[in-house]
């Protein structure tokens, strides 16, 4: 897809009020002379949308529901701001596809992210992927769309990023045409890396969502917790870059400077180091081709010193044993790992189950649902609907 060079591009941000969408609004505010929102969305944030709202001027705002979106126009009146209000699903897939949009920065959280997401990519646009769990859910069907669209697909993700940038550019060829042996994705190993796996049995919602490295929304920090979020990024990597499970190894790296590495057949492995911010792979996505000041401090290797590294280990981090079964097993199994693991961390920051029984649900689930294909999105819902109801009845089979 094409755009004016001689007009700032606009970006509708899906997500706008996590930490997501606030880093890429302020990549966003730093050019102005190339860059304009056009929309942005919030979910239960209301009056930090606002302020967004009031500062950035965009035509349009989406809100999941008609008292959210009352209370905004409210607010909107009273700033003199013009920004129309839309509602749900609908408004996002709205604004994701207009005909006016150039990009796309999908970073809505899980599977609500999805129709939006994908609404995208069948319009055309430059799609800046942050959401995950769509390309996790609906894998063959969302590169399919990506295909026939002639959609951008630009990861978000720092690991993804990464290893995009340390790919040669035809990558879509095959990784055995390109003479690429293995993607090595890392992982900071998050706040529980050394804690005995004894110990996770009482480790509270605050504690998992203190991430060392990364400053993060509470389902993320949980899932990075878990190392499930590494699961979903394995199963990521594989679609993005048609790569094999076997093709992809998790390295533990808790300095979270090297984002990722490319291992090539000849035995040159490249990697991607920057300081941990996320402005950096958004500039980067949003610039593509090209490299713009995206406010990251530079990297000061003499500061840093030292850079460490470790297999994971799948004993204290079950979740990413089972994200690597469901990548193997393709198919539904992603769909299931993904909303079992919703169910599980909602759970878990409620206070109703301890850490270690989100990856006992999910295992369950996962254990009790077949494997089936997916020819359509709404199969996909039907899976991912199938595996919340089988989340929650164990809840319930477990006084929860």
């Amino acid at each position: 897809m094409g755009c004016d060079v001689n007009r700032a591009q606009r970006i509708t941000v899906l997500g706008a009020t996590g930490s997501i969408g606030l880093s890429t609004l302020d990549v966003i505010a730093r050019h102005p002379e190339r860059y304009q929102v056009f929309a942005l969305s919030g979910y239960s944030r209301i009056d930090e949308l606002l302020a967004l709202c009031v500062r950035h001027r965009p035509a349009f705002a989406v809100v999941p529901s008609a008292e959210a979106a009352a209370r905004l126009r409210d607010g909107l009146a009273a700033a003199g701001c013009a920004t129309e209000v839309l509602e749900g699903e609908a408004g996002l897939c709205q604004v994701a596809s207009a005909s006016e949009v150039d990009a796309v920065m999908a970073a809505i959280v899980g599977a609500a992210g999805l129709r939006s997401t994908l609404a995208a990519v069948e319009a055309g646009k430059k799609v800046l992927l942050a959401n995950k769990e769509a390309l996790v859910m609906s894998g063959a069907l969302f590169m399919d769309a990506v295909r026939r669209s002639g959609s951008v697909l630009l990861p978000i993700d720092s690991e993804h990023n990464a290893i995009f940038q340390c790919m040669p550019g035809d990558f879509a060829r095959g990784l055995g045409n390109v003479g690429v042996r293995r993607i090595l994705l890392t992982a900071s190993g998050g706040p529980f890396r050394d804690t005995p796996a004894a110990e996770l049995l009482n480790v509270t919602p605050e504690q998992a969502c203190a991430h060392p490295n990364w400053s993060m929304g509470r389902k993320i920090s949980v899932d990075s917790a878990s190392m499930l979020n590494k699961g979903l990024e394995l199963i990521e990597a594989c679609w993005l870059f048609d790569a094999k499970p076997s093709q992809v190894e998790v390295v533990v790296h808790p300095q979270s400077v090297i984002h990722s590495l490319v291992d090539y057949i000849d035995g040159s492995v490249l990697a991607q180091l920057g300081n941990p911010d996320m402005r950096t792979p958004i500039s980067n996505a949003l610039a593509w081709p090209e490299r713009i000041d995206s406010g990251v401090a530079p990297l000061d290797l003499f500061a840093i010193a030292r850079l460490d590294f470790q297999a994971p280990d799948e004993q204290r981090f079950p979740c990413l044993r089972l994200a690597r079964q469901a990548a193997e097993a393709g198919n539904s199994a992603p769909a299931v790992l993904n909303a079992a693991n919703e169910v599980a961390v909602e759970a878990f920051l409620q206070r109703r189950i301890r850490f270690p029984e989100i990856a006992s649900m999910i295992e369950q689930v996962l254990d009790q649902e077949p494997v089936v294909s997916l020819p359509t999105l709404e199969a996909v819902f039907a899976a991912d609907q199938r595996a919340r109801e089988l989340s929650r009845e164990w809840l319930r089979r477990h006084g929860r």
